[in-house]
């Protein structure tokens, strides 16, 4: 009996770690193991035809001395254009998300189903879209010109508004189901509460529905801004050449210049740059348990 129980305690230990192990052979085929590749080809040198390079591992801190100082400016304007995108996702999706959570009543799957519908057509055919829309005979710019509201270029299309406009309405819906998760979430009885204790509406919200929503705030904005700081089909349709973002220079440096040791090391300078803006982000908003 003493045995049995022992090897049942045994299995007992052995069996998280058995559960656990489909995923941690994944993540390491599909995460470490290319991870450490494209850092190891960031430090590496290229030589012989453009077209068969090969590459030699050397220690090569110079490709990113070059990723800065060559691309500098589209780093900015990668960074640039996802803030701006991340905080209309936020003034946009945030009341969406309020009136679906609380107003919505039995509208509520009607609306969401909605705001999921366009997401069902392909990325690329939804940026064509608005390339479409945005063009300089389209009803849009027509309508913006008639009241004066049109860019000093005059037109929508090729310009910093148009990537933007691009990256907002592409990654909102990952910024609309966090926050409508965390508001479906508060029980009304807070907000009845609050108002027993004679808070006005403003007041019910910047004390009980914005701290508990912010959980899905901090999930949004991260959902929206790491993907949209690489992103490079919006800047490659519904920009030019001075929009230019760090996606479209790392796309270039691999598929047509071949230069993989400087695709590389732009890579790693992205994801640092990334996880060191989500790390501060989720520090100042003290909600670092979340990520």
């Amino acid at each position: 009996m003493a045995g049995v129980a022992a090897s049942g305690r045994q299995r007992s230990r052995i069996a998280p770690y058995l559960m656990i192990l489909p995923a941690m052979v994944y993540l390491a085929v599909f995460f470490v193991i290319p991870f450490v590749s494209l850092a190891r080809m960031s430090l590496s040198t290229a030589s012989g035809s453009i077209f068969l390079p090969t590459l030699t591992f050397s220690w090569d801190f110079a490709n990113y001395a070059e990723a800065f100082s060559r691309y500098q400016d589209q780093i900015l304007r990668s960074f640039g254009y996802a803030i701006t995108a991340t905080l209309l996702c936020v003034l946009l999706a945030y009341p969406l998300a309020y009136v679906i959570a609380f107003k919505a009543g039995r509208f509520k799957n009607l609306i969401l189903g909605l705001v999921l519908l366009p997401f069902f057509v392909t990325f690329l055919i939804r940026t064509i879209a608005w390339k479409t829309i945005l063009a300089d005979d389209g009803w849009v710019v027509s309508a913006l010109g008639t009241v004066g509201l049109l860019p000093g270029e005059g037109r929508l299309l090729s310009t910093s508004w148009a990537v933007i406009g691009g990256l907002t309405y592409n990654w909102i819906i990952f910024m609309i189901l966090p926050l409508y998760v965390s508001l479906d979430k508060i029980d009304p009885r807070l907000l009845e509460a609050s108002r027993d204790l004679y808070s006005s509406n403003v007041r019910s919200f910047t004390k009980v529905v914005l701290p508990l929503s912010m959980p899905g705030l901090l999930a949004g904005s991260l959902l929206v801004f790491i993907p949209a700081s690489g992103d490079f089909i919006n800047a490659d349709y519904l920009g030019s050449t001075q929009t230019t973002m760090i996606g479209n220079v790392i796309q270039q440096q691999f598929l047509v210049v071949k230069d993989y040791p400087a695709a590389a090391a732009l890579s790693m300078v992205l994801m640092a740059i990334i996880l060191a803006g989500v790390l501060l982000y989720t520090r100042a908003l003290g909600t670092e348990e979340l990520v």
